[in-house]
């Protein structure tokens, strides 16, 4: 079923030592690309709308053709402007700017406030089920909700990926819309824990991650010199959500009860995605060739919305895996921040706050790094600087002084900027080494990584954690500390196949 010159040697994709340490190595690559690959020069992700190869491939053998070498190394682009990086896109033209995409912004912006917002609120409802519906229950046990629903949103990723590439943003807005929605009123009236997976974990989770990949990805079809910036804005909604949601519920939960409390989340999040649906649009909707049978439309879905074959580049892979130690390293502080703040004697006014304080220095934390990196430093840089702080706010404050009140403050400072880039420069970073007609299927791909990942931290998180006691929780801190750094090395090695060890913009 798989091409031979595929799957022959994948060691030598992944390790392969880097040709990319001096400029004129980077541009040796680019011509060896040139060369190797001028079968496949025509290949499209359909994305235009017009009979290709890649068509023709995906209908035989239910199989994607990749190139020989990495991507990253296409096209690159040597120089010491401000435009120092790779980019695989610097023939096609991007408007930057204007209404219209100011717009599509504002639609994802908008959007982005349920799906990020409910994943950064996650703690306001684990502390409250955790004492309440399933005060019987075992944080381990109860964990398992939380980590099946973040598995399941970054997962269904793949099923907008291909869809958007081909067809545009509509379909799957309105589709996740009616799944988020939908299990979100559900959510209000559970009281055991399968009731909870299958609301909350299976049918909200699938409703996001069919709307994070087209809210993401039309900013990538819109911009290009600000695309960090323009990214970071929009993510901006997730922090707005993680403000406002949990702060609304606290105070809902006492003057109407659980039920209403979720019910009101939920038109305030239909509202949002019904705007998101009115302006969230790509730069061109693509008219793509009709397929021939069902049978050929089910092998491009397949083949298109979840390639494997990503993760045999070198870069895709690192970059794929960083953030997956990233981002569940992150949402599985979140979960239990509020729970430790409870546990070290603080009341649940405190732990609601720090939850809020996080989130909104997170808006600093997301367009300030996009700015700079756009700008200044590069996307590359900036996240690993920027994810590297986080890592260490964990072992020199949270970790030693997690029990003084002020301590604590001055950490989810810290961290909560520290970690906003995780989300806004995640989708321009994989942006940089992809096609911009291509981004749909490489951002759902890269999340299936961090699928898988997730579905273990967070109840590895919950083991940990155990009884509760200050010991078992240092034990957690140091685990989710482990996971950032490691997330930082692996964008660190990007970095070094890349542009070397020098000093330059990446």
């Amino acid at each position: 079923m798989f091409p031979v010159n595929i799957v022959a040697r994948p060691g030598r994709l992944l390790f392969s030592k880097s040709r990319s340490k001096k400029s004129s190595s980077l541009e040796n690559a680019a011509i060896e690309m040139t060369n190797g690959n001028n079968s496949n020069s025509n290949l499209r992700s359909g994305y235009e709308g017009k009979p290709d190869v890649e068509d023709a491939i995906l209908r035989k053998n239910n199989e994607v053709l990749v190139p020989q070498f990495s991507t990253s190394v296409i096209t690159a682009e040597i120089s010491n402007n401000e435009n120092d990086v790779l980019l695989l896109d610097k023939d096609k033209e991007f408007p930057d700017g204007g209404m219209q995409a100011w717009l599509a912004v504002l639609g994802s912006f908008v959007g982005l406030i349920p799906v990020f917002g409910l994943m950064n609120s996650i703690g306001a409802i684990e502390s409250y089920i955790s004492k309440n519906q399933l005060a019987n229950v075992a944080p381990s046990t109860i964990s398992w909700i939380f980590s099946l629903y973040l598995s399941i949103s970054f997962f269904s990723c793949i099923l907008a990926g291909g869809y958007f590439d081909r067809n545009g943003s509509r379909m799957p807005l309105c589709i996740g819309t009616i799944a988020y929605v939908g299990g979100v009123m559900a959510l209000a009236n559970c009281s055991t824990v399968w009731q909870f997976i299958l609301s909350f974990s299976v049918l909200t989770g699938t409703g996001s991650g069919i709307l994070m990949t087209p809210l993401v990805s039309i900013v990538a079809t819109w911009f290009f010199k600000k695309r960090a910036t323009a990214t970071s804005i929009a993510t901006m909604g997730g922090s707005v959500g993680g403000i406002i949601f949990p702060v609304m519920l606290r105070n809902l939960y006492v003057e109407v009860g659980f039920q209403w409390a979720i019910r009101i989340l939920g038109f305030i999040c239909l509202s949002c995605l019904l705007v998101s649906i009115l302006l969230a649009r790509e730069k061109e909707i693509p008219v793509a060739q009709p397929f021939n049978s069902k049978r050929e439309l089910l092998a491009w879905y397949l083949s298109s919305s979840f390639n494997w074959r990503y993760y045999l580049e070198r870069n895709f892979f690192l970059v794929a895996l960083g953030v997956a130690l990233e981002e569940s390293s992150l949402t599985t502080s979140a979960t239990y921040l509020g729970s430790y703040a409870l546990m070290r004697g603080n009341n649940e006014t405190i732990a609601y706050a720090l939850i809020t304080v996080t989130n909104a220095v997170g808006i600093l934390g997301r367009y300030i790094p996009g700015y700079v990196a756009d700008r200044y430093m590069g996307r590359f840089n900036i996240v690993i600087l920027t994810v590297s702080i986080a890592a260490l706010s964990d072992f020199i404050i949270w970790l030693p002084f997690g029990g003084h009140i002020g301590a604590l403050w001055a950490y989810v400072c810290v961290y909560g900027f520290s970690t906003g880039s995780i989300l806004s420069l995640t989708p321009v970073c994989i942006g940089q080494i992809s096609k911009t007609e291509d981004f749909g299927k490489r951002y759902s791909t890269a999340y299936c990584l961090q699928a898988l990942l997730t579905l273990a931290v967070l109840p590895i998180g919950g083991s940990i954690i155990g009884g509760g006691s200050v010991s078992e929780y240092n034990k957690f801190i140091a685990y989710v500390s482990t996971l950032m750094a490691a997330g930082a090395i692996c964008f660190l090695m990007v970095r070094y196949y890349c542009v070397g060890i020098g000093m330059r913009k990446f």
